[in-house]
């Protein structure tokens, strides 16, 4: 969005996306949650991380291992960053391992279905995945199909198309329209 108030923005609440991701795998009975967000440059990964940290503290709990893991917003960087969890010494305790995994998008979330596959840690049994931006391509590719946090993209758009041709016919609508994530 425009930091400057006299500009028309429309965009996704990306904080609460990460909030809800985290909301919900907390209602899975999950507690042990990793969170592996995109391009630390990119406003929306540092937004969807500090919701998800507001969900966790909210809980009494902390990220496991400890920080937000940030990369890309690719699947690599999702095989990446569970390979670098699964390394850490606790990772296999079945008391104090890993049982969640919040991702920053959904290409993320597929690289980590990826590797949890490869070491035989079974989905959602095992560990449950959250994606975000619910990509159906993505969402319903994934082997399991993917829970995924909803930035309705195609409302955004047209919220802001509306915003735009009113401007156009004089009508401007300063300030910035949020869409909430479901």
């Amino acid at each position: 969005p425009s930091l400057d108030p006299a500009d028309m923005s429309a965009t996704v609440d990306h904080e609460v996306g990460g909030r809800i991701g985290v909301e919900h795998l907390l209602t899975c009975g999950r507690s042990r949650i990793a969170v592996i967000s995109g391009d630390p440059s990119y406003g929306a990964a540092h937004e969807r991380a500090n919701g998800a940290l507001a969900a966790l503290d909210a809980a009494g709990l902390a990220p496991w291992g400890g920080e937000v893991l940030f990369g890309t917003w690719t699947e690599s960087w999702g095989r990446s960053a569970t390979e670098v969890l699964l390394a850490r010494p606790d990772a296999a305790d079945p008391d104090r391992g890993i049982d969640g995994i919040l991702c920053g998008s959904d290409q993320i979330a597929r690289g980590v279905l990826d590797v949890l596959r490869e070491h035989s840690i079974v989905v959602p049994r095992d560990v449950s995945v959250v994606g975000h931006d619910n990509w159906e391509l993505f969402a319903t590719g994934s082997r399991p199909q993917l829970t995924s946090v909803a930035m309705h993209l195609e409302d955004l758009g047209r919220r802001a198309a509306r915003r735009l041709f009113a401007a156009i016919e004089g009508n401007a609508t300063p300030g910035i329209e949020v869409v909430p994530s479901t």
